[in-house]
Parts: C-alpha cells; structure tokens; sequence
C-alpha cells in the first residue's frame, strides 16, 4: 500500500507518517523502481504501535527505542502483545461503562448536579478559583464534578479539604489561567506538537511540589490508565498533556509497587 493508505488504515494524516520517518521513529521503505514506496504489514503494525506509545505518554525517543526493538522480533508476538493491549483497554471501557451508569442512574433520578451532589468544598473551591470561559477549564469542571458525584465519601474529603487550601493561595488562579489558556491552544494540533511537553513539565512540576502535601506518596496512586476513561473531553494534543504529566508525576513520586505493606 502506499502512504496515504496507510495513513488512512491509522486514521492519521501523511504529515503524520513522514514526520515520523523524519524523527527516525518509523522505518521509511525504499523507493521502487517507479519512484513509489510501498508499505506493508510490519509498517501498519509500527505505526499503530507509535500511536499507541505516544497515546500513552512516551516520549517520541522512547517510541522510537520501543520500535527500533520491534524490528528484531517475529510479527506474531508483536500482533500477541498488541491483542493483550486491547484486552487492557475492553477492561477499561467496561469499568467507564459502569461509572457512568452510575451518573446517568443519578440524572434520572434527578439528583446529578455539582448544586445537589457535590461537596461545600468543591463549590467553595470553584466560586474562589472563577474559572475562565475556557473549554479546557469547563472540561475541568465537568471532571471535578464527576469526581465529586461518583468518588467514595474519604477520597472525596481528602481531595476537596486539598482544593479548599490551595484556594487560599492566590498562585493557583494565576497558575490555573495560563495552564487553560495554553491547553485551549492545543485544540486542533496534532498530539506531538513540541508545545505539549513544556506544559506537560509545568503542570507536573506544580503538582508535586504543591498538591501532593504528603511527600508525594498520593502521586503513586495517580497512572494514565486511571485518568484515561476522562480524557475523551479533550482534543488528542490536549488529552497528550494529561498523560504525559501523570507519567513525570509518577516518575517523580516512585511507583505504586514503591509503598510499603
């Protein structure tokens, strides 16, 4: 197949493929004798391979070493791993499936809604804070309210008694504005645009040092797979700033295997 095929079986633009063939993260085939390249199976595989990497917060240099590995192992134990990945994510999307059925019993119930179910703290926190007219800070509403809706009574009194403290702090409005105004401008980039990674180190580093008061242990808890049911609100490049700082958090913090018994 030729390169937008193979772009189109991904559901990527051609930009997207040369721009990985640039970066020297996906092989480029070589030219036949007329002048096309043609791509086959394993090139399909890599691809959907560096979609799902950079889905899960890598860097495009770990993408790349994780593929430049591929290249010496037989294609059925990739197509074995890939088929695990997707036992992963089906688990996934029933746990989400079986979170939102909890709010929609709620809505017809008539009972959802931040001013019915969610806590002083959270409305304290928000009426404090203003958010902008944002879509990044509606998203961020949405998904402090859900929280709020669905999370058991000691997490919710743990996170909220946080968020009433730090909007006590003038630095997280200011914070907060420049983290939306920037994410709002990832709407419509592709999910390696070289603005991600700044912001994704920024917010990291905000958040250990000032929203894991306990020495970082509840940075253990965080991963992408716990955040990624919340992430379809967001545009790719958007939704990439999320899992990649989750990823610095969690390398900062130590693993969860890291806690003591």
């Amino acid at each position: 197949m030729r390169i937008g095929e193979l772009a189109a079986l991904l559901g990527v633009s051609t930009r997207t493929v040369r721009y990985y063939h640039h970066q020297g993260i996906l092989p480029e085939p070589p030219r036949l004798a007329n002048g096309y390249r043609e791509y086959g199976m394993r090139d399909a595989v890599a691809l959907a391979r560096v979609r799902r990497l950079v889905a899960l917060g890598l860097s495009l240099d770990e993408a790349r070493d994780v593929i430049a590995e591929d290249r010496s192992r037989e294609l059925t134990e990739i197509l074995a791993e890939i088929d695990a990945d997707l036992a992963r994510q089906e688990q996934e999307i029933r746990d989400r499936r079986q979170r939102l059925a909890e709010v929609l019993r709620q809505a017809e119930a008539g009972t959802l809604g931040p001013e019915a179910t969610a806590s002083p703290d959270l409305l304290a926190f928000l009426k404090t804070v203003d958010l902008p007219a944002s879509k990044a800070a509606a998203w961020d509403r949405e998904l402090l309210e859900l929280m709020d809706t669905v999370a058991a009574a000691p997490e919710r009194e743990r996170a909220f008694a946080l968020f009433g403290t730090l909007a006590a702090d003038p630095e997280v409005t200011a914070r907060g504005r420049e983290f939306y105004r920037r994410l709002d401008e990832l709407a419509d980039v592709e999910p390696d645009d070289p603005r991600i990674a700044p912001l994704a180190e920024m917010v990291a580093a905000y958040s250990v040092r000032h929203m894991l008061p306990d020495g970082g242990t509840a940075g253990r808890e965080w991963g992408v797979e716990t955040v990624e049911p919340f992430l379809e609100g967001l545009a790719p490049a958007q939704a990439q700033v999320i899992r990649q700082a989750i990823r610095l958090i969690t390398e900062e913090t130590g693993p969860a295997s890291a806690d003591p018994p």
